[in-house]
């Protein structure tokens, strides 16, 4: 079975791993040039593609008529998009005779849009999992063809949770692929209204709000902790301190008022809105500080409160 994939970061390379493996015929791929600005830890879909001698290509607008006729002479029999970024036009996903399908770092319809790895972290969810669906114009909204769930354990960070959002990709691909080959590929329609949007997130959306409860600000933390940009503070004198890991101690309370600090022997605990937590791993103006280095810091500068 011909087909185009589209395709970026690891859960790219997982989905074309996975076309490869059941034989599916890829006539082309479409990746992203890596942003310089970004914190790029994920593997190559370039080099994937370079290594097993299949086209890849790199646009910013995909949509663009060239491409949409270059699409239309491979006479694909279906398009796979696995963490692609950008919009897919109708006129694309009209050209397979199957469709096209996209798999989606959630379980569908919850957290539909951007960065559901993250999201989920942020909002507390217990599980996710990821979805493979048809692709339609409104993003994440086609119909559901299957879903392997995933729980998120307490200390799971964004990249240890999307580490085995990869593997679940990996089994459910295992399970569907098969049945897609036949042309028989199942169905179900999402009721939307049961669902979530969320749009993408930027680093000033790191900014801890200590009137916030511990947990809500661990789970902050742990969502956007490296190789993410990292969930910050602010020192009285304006720098800016990134909580890389922290407890929350949902069984401790504090006297005094939300982002004050308490030097309890080595640990470094500030007052939150419900209960405190203990900062573990930090960095101060490019500095890294751990455990007791916390402390010492913060005594020597006579840091008594976080903003």
């Amino acid at each position: 079975m011909k087909t185009i994939a589209l395709a970026y970061h690891n859960m790219g390379i997982a989905g074309l791993a996975a076309l490869a493996r059941h034989g599916f015929n890829i006539a082309a791929i479409f990746t992203h040039e890596d942003d310089p600005g970004e914190n790029c830890w994920f593997g190559s879909v370039q080099d994937w593609a370079l290594q097993r001698g299949i086209p890849c290509y790199t646009t910013d607008n995909i949509n663009d008529e060239e491409w949409i006729g270059r699409i239309q002479s491979w006479n694909p029999d279906i398009l796979f998009s696995f963490y692609y970024r950008k919009m897919i036009g109708e006129k694309i996903l009209e050209i397979p005779r199957l469709g096209a399908l996209n798999l989606h770092g959630s379980l569908l319809p919850a957290y539909r849009g951007r960065c559901p790895v993250n999201w989920v972290l942020v909002k507390g969810e217990e599980k996710t999992g990821v979805t493979l669906h048809f692709m339609v114009e409104k993003p994440d909204a086609g119909d559901i063809v299957g879903q392997k769930e995933v729980i998120i354990d307490f200390h799971d960070t964004a990249r240890t949770l999307y580490d085995k959002l990869c593997e679940a990709a990996d089994g459910l691909l295992d399970e569907l692929l098969p049945v897609i080959k036949t042309g028989q590929i199942p169905r179900r329609k999402q009721n939307l209204a049961e669902g979530s949007y969320y749009g993408g997130r930027r680093p000033e959306d790191g900014r801890i709000d200590w009137t916030q409860p511990a947990k809500d600000i661990y789970n902050l933390i742990r969502a956007v902790t490296d190789p993410y940009p990292g969930a910050f503070g602010l020192l009285k004198n304006g720098d800016r301190i990134v909580i890389w890991r922290a407890l929350p101690l949902e069984a401790h309370d504090m006297n005094g008022q939300a982002g004050d600090i308490d030097y309890a022997g080595q640990e470094v605990l500030v007052k939150t809105g419900k209960n405190a937590i203990k900062l573990l791993d930090v960095e101060i103006q490019g500095t890294k500080l751990t455990g007791p280095e916390i402390g010492e810091f913060f005594k020597t500068r006579k840091v008594m409160k976080l903003t």
